[in-house]
């Protein structure tokens, strides 16, 4: 399932408990209905991933529809996840602030904590 325009393709997977929206190109005035249309007919799961890293250029449309489908998912009861943004994506995002309304997930950070080891409270006291 997926939307694709010249300048953007944007792929979607369902899986059971995320769907994962891949999303490449640009998302301008343009082509953000396109990516709008993939974000409102993903099915509601408890996390929606959007991953970014074939993105090249977001705009205030784009950051307009990621902010509707954020309150979309979370009145949903779910969350909306950003993954692997690319530089320039980063900035718009940090710039506008919703890098503090959604979680930003960066691939090496998910590989470093899941390599992390898991320290209990019984270790920590053994090592005091």
């Amino acid at each position: 399932m997926g939307e694709q325009t010249d300048r953007l393709d944007v792929q979607v997977s369902v899986g059971d408990q995320m769907v994962l929206v891949r999303v490449a190109g640009e998302v301008d005035i343009a082509t953000v209905a396109a990516f709008r249309s993939a974000l409102w007919s993903a099915p509601a799961r408890p996390v929606l991933q959007l991953e970014l890293s074939g993105l090249r250029l977001l705009s205030a449309a784009g950051v307009r529809a990621l902010l509707a489908a954020h309150l979309r998912v979370r009145a949903r009861g779910g969350e909306l996840v950003l993954v692997d943004p690319t530089p320039v994506v980063a900035r718009v995002l940090r710039a506008t602030g919703l890098h503090r309304v959604m979680p930003i997930l960066e691939p090496a950070r998910v590989v470093e904590a899941a390599r992390r080891p898991v320290v209990t409270t019984a270790q920590l006291q053994l090592a005091a």
